[in-house]
């Protein structure tokens, strides 16, 4: 624990408070579920954009979304009123992130190419600024409701939990009902319709969830401690502090040993659904069923995060995860690649993918987990050193950097398809095998190799 920590009583704070703080996050696992696993699929291979267009378009997206953070961030720390800091850009984001994520899978019919590439970029970087005007601030929220090390650790389980939960969950529904695959006809994830009715469900739970979650902590307010007075705006003074966050030792062992595992995580997001349909050729159904088992994960990295952190420390804890991952990850692959994985279709490769799926995606929510809870820890860090106090600005000078590198882990994803010669429109069973074999190797070595560096810098 800091030094600052020990100044302060940690208040007494409940499970149910908990479970308030962490359900707002249900919002951003749909919309991170969405961006990373259906979005590029969707305007690539339904509505036929290039996937290298796409994987551009959404890199711009993410850095567009990166400089919009750190200003939100700033806001929030310095905005005072009866309902605090954070709670006031909570409840105002709730409207529009259902509407701007419905308007995102609804594009107006009869567009071209260009149009269509406008309408992706303007519309996906009002879902993310909305998106971001409840997460930033929530986010942030963690420093408020506790200043303990550890109990820090276990309330951002609980955020992340509810992130993969919410996630997971649309992620099922999207595959075993919106996009199933009926008899007679192609692949579910092919198909126009089911995307839109999976957009009306998906924007109805955002606002749920932001909404639960922005009433529920709203009784804490009085006991969180006085911020500091407000500063006006200064935009020099803003990169200024950005600089003075970037160069905090403690943060910035965290940017750089989370920079290249963000890249192979946006990376790997966007081509899990291409791997999974065109490379084991799995149906919709069977992609639900093999996500339904990333519920246990979940439930697993929020009970393993705490006692990781405390057994080993956090740092070296979530180097373990990403040891881990950069392990087991691969061998799915490599056991294909040797000629010894069951058949495509068969109930033993449902079985292999189903475990392997469980693995790693543990291994993600844990080293997750660990991730958030130091930059936490790095607040206490900056506010002895400067004398400030500016949570918001810390996790936003965090989503900053991830959303840039996560852009370009999205962007690369669009490579990968144009290195695997990959055409819109393709069906289920009609890929070539050379382009399938490019598929395995290009998202192989390009994970693999981002998460040799992650290792490599620690």
């Amino acid at each position: 624990m800091t030094e600052a920590a020990v100044l302060l009583e940690a208040p007494r704070r409940t499970f149910r408070d908990k479970l308030f703080y962490g359900f707002g996050s249900v919002a951003y696992g749909v919309k991170d579920n969405g961006f990373g696993v259906l979005l590029m699929l969707y305007y690539n291979q339904v509505l036929g954009l290039p996937a290298a267009t796409v994987g551009f378009a959404l890199m711009i997206v993410l850095i567009c979304d990166a400089v919009v953070d750190p200003i939100l961030g700033h806001v929030s720390d310095n905005l005072r009123t009866r309902w605090g800091r954070r709670h006031p850009f909570m409840y105002a984001s709730i409207l529009p992130v259902a509407l701007s994520y419905l308007a995102l899978w609804n594009p107006p019919s009869g567009l071209s190419d260009g149009q269509l590439l406008t309408y992706l970029i303007v519309v996906a970087v009002m879902v993310r600024t909305f998106i971001n005007f409840y997460e930033v601030p929530s986010s942030a929220l963690v420093t408020d409701l506790s200043p303990d090390y550890n109990q820090r650790t276990s309330f951002l389980s609980y955020r992340y939990f509810f992130g993969w939960w919410g996630g997971l969950t649309m992620n099922i529904l999207a595959f075993s009902v919106f996009l199933a695959t009926r008899e007679g006809e192609t692949a579910g994830q092919l198909q126009q319709a089911g995307y839109q009715d999976y957009a009306v469900v998906a924007s109805i739970i955002m606002a749920v969830a932001i909404t639960v979650s922005a009433v529920g902590t709203h009784r804490l307010i009085p006991s969180f401690r006085k911020p500091p007075p407000p500063r006006p705006f200064d935009a020099g003074r803003l990169m200024r502090e950005l600089g003075a966050t970037l160069s905090n030792k403690p943060f910035l062992i965290i940017v750089f040993a989370g920079m290249f595992n963000i890249m192979a995580f946006g990376l790997g997001g966007a081509m899990i659904t291409y791997i999974r349909t065109f490379f084991w050729e799995l149906t919709g159904q069977q992609i639900a069923l093999i996500t339904l088992g990333n519920f246990g994960s979940a439930y697993v990295g929020l009970l393993i995060a705490p006692r990781l952190s405390a057994w080993l420390g956090k740092k070296r804890g979530c180097l373990l995860m990403v040891v881990a991952q950069l392990v087991l990850g691969p061998l799915v692959y490599l056991a294909r690649f040797a000629d010894i994985m069951p058949p495509n279709g068969s109930d033993a490769l449902l079985a292999i993918l189903f475990v392997s799926s469980f693995i790693n995606t543990t291994l993600l929510v844990v080293s997750g987990i660990l991730t958030t809870a130091m930059i936490a820890d790095a607040v206490e860090h900056g506010e002895l050193k400067t004398g400030r106090r500016t949570d918001g600005f810390y996790f936003a000078a965090n989503s900053f950097v991830a959303s840039c590198l996560n852009g370009f882990g999205v962007f690369g994803a669009g490579l990968i398809l144009a290195f695997a010669q990959f055409p819109e429109g393709e069906r289920l069973g009609q890929v070539g095998d050379d382009s399938r074999f490019r598929l395995m190797v290009g998202e192989l070595l390009w994970v693999a190799d981002l998460q040799l560096l992650c290792v490599a810098v620690v």
